[in-house]
């Protein structure tokens, strides 16, 4: 036989979950290869006549502690580890009654799974598990003579492998196997290492771990020559991780970042009060509003910017109809994405086929905590997600004139959409609609104006008489550093400012806005996003 090739004789199967278990049994015994299990895998193998010999049959130690304890032993650890050819492995191997095993089936106790039903800690910690990862980690440095699998969807491939080899397995499988199972333990105790994180309440523990199952390919990342995929982490979040994509062409990387934006922003709205649509382009939203309904919410959203909103995203809060569905492909869309859509909103969309339709079953919440990451050159940084939501926010009033009552109402709004748009941040908004949003700019008071010339410029295309910032109020991310910036909104014809406060020229920005007649409000919470 080929010097990379090793025939397995032997396999021993632990598993959770049992998917695929029989049929892969089944086609190992009829390769002839012996069938040691555990507890309830052995139990399932025998219920359908196959030989299977249970491991403690093969350590002389029945399971015990609850099964926390029956696959840690010499005998199963040293038939794993040990190197076939070497005189002293074999040795010792013939002393102490060791036989080898050529192919480990492993797929863990289901933590993650686990933690995305319970907040039970007792329960949680007997969903760790131990002898699984030691053995998966064993097996996998022995690549070299010994397979591991710890994905079911690999059954298949160790299968066709044994027929194509005459019962063995090759050494750049056994390799790419081997890498998949550190990845998987090290996804596995990454899980753990954060709900223990969580539980101790530390948001900056001394070692971060990360780990992902990968949903899907991508063709490329944000440009051609960039390799991308899509990974999936243990947290319980409703979004793209959730969606089921309905209809429509491949989601591309900047597809699944923009999606991703439009839906977090769309979620600050409460669907049991009011109806949301935002719609989003580059990862900035382009338009917001509310309704009474989906169709009213998107309308008002596209009046923001329409020509911006080409190509765009659309994200809603509340099940798509057939109406709203008709309007949004009137124009050119690439993702709509809602938490559902009724039968005939779907078949609507069906007519486009490169449209892409995804239903989440629910929306995040914007209160939870969470972790956001961003790569950096040799490390990564961590934080907290923002969670703060302008409802739980005191507002104190700066100003001699207080903001009307519809004027608080649109303030709240607009700041609930600025924590969405990319530093620095400046919303216009009016009759809970975004009129005017300048983003990402490195002078606030660029932000400002370019925010007021796009209202413009939306107003002509609306064959309105005036700009819509006329009688808008406005929502800044971050202080006005100087009083310049407001000054600009008050010439585009804004009422009222919010912004989180805390300049060192505090009292000449408050001053400009009096002479002006605005109304300010502090928030004391900042929203930058890079």
């Amino acid at each position: 036989m080929p010097k990379n090739l090793r025939r397995v004789s032997r396999a021993l199967l632990s598993v959770s979950d049992k998917a695929g278990l029989i049929e892969f049994a089944k086609a190992l015994n009829a390769q002839g290869v012996e069938l040691l299990s555990t507890g309830g895998t052995a139990k399932a193998i025998a219920a359908v006549g196959l030989p299977v010999r249970d491991v403690s049959d093969v350590t002389g130690f029945p399971e015990m502690m609850d099964g926390r304890v029956k696959t840690l032993h010499p005998k199963i650890h040293g038939g794993l580890l040990s190197i076939r050819g070497n005189p002293e492995h074999e040795a010792a191997m013939l002393a102490h009654g060791i036989a080898p095993i050529d192919l480990l089936v492993v797929n863990l106790y289901p933590f993650e799974d686990t933690l995305t039903r319970s907040t039970d800690y007792d329960t949680l910690i007997e969903n760790i598990d131990i002898g699984g990862p030691a053995m998966i980690r064993g097996a996998a440095k022995n690549h070299g003579d010994v397979a591991v699998i710890v994905d079911v969807e690999d059954y298949g491939l160790i299968i066709e492998e044994l027929k194509s080899n005459e019962g063995a397995t090759t050494l750049a499988t056994r390799k790419s196997l081997a890498a998949k199972a550190y990845a998987r333990t090290a996804a596995y105790d990454a899980a753990i290492s954060n709900w223990f994180s969580s539980e101790l309440k530390n948001e900056t523990p001394d070692w971060r771990a990360l780990g992902g199952k990968q949903i899907e390919v991508m063709r490329y990342g944000e440009n051609p020559h960039q390799s991308a995929a899509f990974y999936k982490t243990t947290e319980n979040r409703f979004g793209l991780a959730t969606a089921r994509q309905l209809q429509g062409k491949q989601l591309s990387y900047n597809n699944i970042n923009d999606t991703d934006a439009a839906f977090e922003c769309v979620a600050e709205f409460n669907p049991s009060t009011t109806a949301a649509a935002v719609i989003v382009k580059h990862s900035n939203p382009c338009g917001v509003a509310v309704g009474t309904s989906l169709l009213d919410a998107y309308r008002a959203a596209l009046r923001c910017d329409p020509v911006s909103a080409f190509g765009g995203i659309v994200a809603l809060n509340r099940k798509l109809d057939a109406a709203t569905a008709q309007a949004i492909v009137d124009i050119f869309t690439e993702v709509i994405i809602a938490p559902d859509a009724d039968d005939e909103a779907i078949a609507l969309i069906g007519t486009k086929k490169n449209l892409r339709l995804l239903v989440t079953g629910g929306l995040p919440d914007p209160r939870a905590a969470g972790l956001q990451l961003k790569t950096v050159a040799g490390g990564f940084l961590a934080q907290s997600r923002d969670n703060a939501v302008v409802d739980d926010m005191v507002l104190k009033v700066v100003t001699k004139r207080a903001p009307t009552e519809k004027e608080f109402a649109d303030l709240r709004f607009a700041f609930r959409v600025a924590k969405h748009v990319k530093s620095n941040a400046i919303v216009y908004a009016k009759n809970g609609a975004t009129v005017g949003i300048g983003a990402g700019q490195m002078s606030r008071i660029d932000s400002a104006r370019i925010a007021a010339w796009k209202a413009e410029d939306a107003a002509k295309l609306a064959h309105e008489p005036e700009s819509m910032t006329i009688g808008s109020v406005v929502a800044s991310d971050a202080f006005f550093p100087f009083a310049d910036g407001l000054i600009a909104t008050a010439k585009a014809g804004a009422t009222a400012i919010i912004q989180p406060g805390g300049s060192l020229r505090d009292d000449e920005v408050i001053a400009a806005a009096d002479a002006h007649g605005l109304a300010m409000v502090f928030t004391g919470t900042r929203h930058f996003r890079h």
